[in-house]
Order: C-alpha cells, then sequence, then structure tokens
C-alpha cells in the first residue's frame, strides 16, 4: 500500500469543538421477540463494516454508481423509497434507534425470513454515530446526504448536539464530491433559523434550494406528517458543496 493509499483509508479526525459522544436514545420500549430476531439476523446481513467504508461503492451487492448517505433514518419511509426509485445509486442508512431499525427492517422481511429473505442490494445500515462513518470515508465519496427532520435540541446550552454545526460542516464537506447536494428539512423554528445561520457563515456550501413546501422528488416521512397534523411548518433546503 503507498503512503497515498494510507492517506485515503485513514480515518479523518473530526475537528474540536465536535462532541466526542452521541447524544440520544438508542432504545424506546423493549423490543418484542421479532424486533430482537431482526436485529440479530437480519441487521447483520446489511450492516456496513467500517472497514468496507474505505471503498462505499463496493460495499453493496450490486453495481451502483453513486453513494448517498441518510443520517437518521428513523422509520425508514425515506431511505426505502429512494432505494426504490434508485436502484443504481447506493444508500447507506444510519440510524441508532434501535426501534427505527426494527421498523425499516420489518417493512424489508416477513415474519420467519429474518436470516433468509432477499435484501436490496443497494441498501447498506450504519447502525452506529454517523460522525464516525464521515470520519471513515473517503473524500469525495458522497454524491448526495439527507438529514430529515433531525433532533432540534432546542435549547442553546445544546446546540453543539445539532448534526449541523459548524464544527462539522468540514468534515461533512470532505466526504462530498463538489456539486454534491446536502438535503435538510425541519419543522422546528429554532433549528431553521440555526440552519440558516450556520450556512450563512460557511465558504463550503451554496444554497440551491430554499422551499416550504416539500419539493418534488423529495419522499415523505412520518415526521413531516405528524408536524403538519400539529400545525408546524417544515423547511426544506438543498445545499450544494462548492
Amino acid at each position: 500500500m503507498t503512503a497515498a493509499d494510507r492517506a485515503t483509508t485513514r480515518p479523518h479526525q473530526l475537528a474540536a469543538g465536535v462532541p466526542d459522544r452521541l447524544y440520544g436514545r438508542r432504545r424506546g420500549h423493549p423490543l418484542r421477540p421479532r424486533q430482537q430476531r431482526l436485529l440479530e439476523r437480519t441487521l447483520p446481513r446489511l450492516r456496513l463494516p467500517p472497514e468496507a467504508a474505505a471503498d462505499p461503492r463496493a460495499a453493496f451487492a450490486a453495481p451502483v454508481e453513486a453513494v448517498w448517505l441518510e443520517v437518521g433514518f428513523g422509520a425508514g419511509e425515506h431511505a426505502l423509497a429512494q432505494i426504490a426509485a434508485h436502484p443504481r445509486v447506493g444508500l447507506i442508512a444510519s440510524e441508532v434507534f434501535e426501534n427505527g431499525i426494527c421498523s425499516l427492517l420489518s417493512r424489508l422481511v416477513p415474519e420467519g425470513g429474518e436470516a433468509t429473505a432477499p435484501l436490496p442490494p443497494n441498501l447498506r445500515l450504519w447502525p452506529e454515530d454517523a460522525r464516525r462513518l464521515l470520519a471513515l470515508l473517503p473524500a469525495a465519496s458522497l454524491e448526495r446526504l439527507f438529514l430529515l427532520f433531525p433532533d432540534p435540541w432546542p435549547k442553546a446550552r445544546h446546540a453543539k448536539r445539532r448534526f449541523v454545526h459548524p464544527a462539522l460542516l468540514p468534515a461533512v464537506a470532505r466526504a462530498l464530491r463538489p456539486g454534491a447536494e446536502w438535503r435538510i428539512a425541519t419543522d422546528d423554528p429554532t433549528y431553521q433559523a440555526w440552519v440558516a445561520e450556520v450556512f450563512a457563515g460557511s465558504d463550503l456550501f451554496e444554497a440551491a434550494l430554499v422551499a416550504d413546501a416539500r419539493p418534488e422528488g423529495w419522499p415523505p416521512t412520518r415526521y413531516e406528517a405528524k408536524a403538519l397534523r400539529e400545525g408546524r411548518r417544515p423547511r426544506y433546503w438543498a445545499f450544494r458543496r462548492r
């Protein structure tokens, strides 16, 4: 392996100021037997091994033309819609909340098929902190990133926990190729103002879209539906990597 190869595969260090621990829940209500089987038998079949992050296109069960990343896929509606609509794109879907992971997996395999049912060849799961994955990925390896209705951490003292953060933007920008798109959506007014403030101060991204209605080609999520039912108005952005 050459020095250039080692530089490419060596984990990138996140900037100072990025939290060194993951905040948020890993589990909600106790897992049912079916959910336990999904985590024990199905998740390992889709899980992206850390060493595979060095060459993410090769990590999928079928050839892909581009790699996308979703940070915090929730119950998986958006991730599954994207892989169905874009079979030549490999999607890495990241989520640490076990109940959400089980929701996605339960949509993929029938009862009793946890260990044997066919799985989408263009999907890989990362059930860990997405920031660690960003540090493992080669530079300019992602074509698109999704951050949809993240935990807003609305208290000012918790701002450092937000995925959109000035200290994390360079790590995201490093993993995205020039011209790649970062899609963000949130219904929280504090987070909406925060996104506008953080990106206004960055020379790594330019705003390609700001909308108050879900743009065409953005699959819906249950969190968006809940926000609309409760009278909150989501906002949607697409930022382009310079």
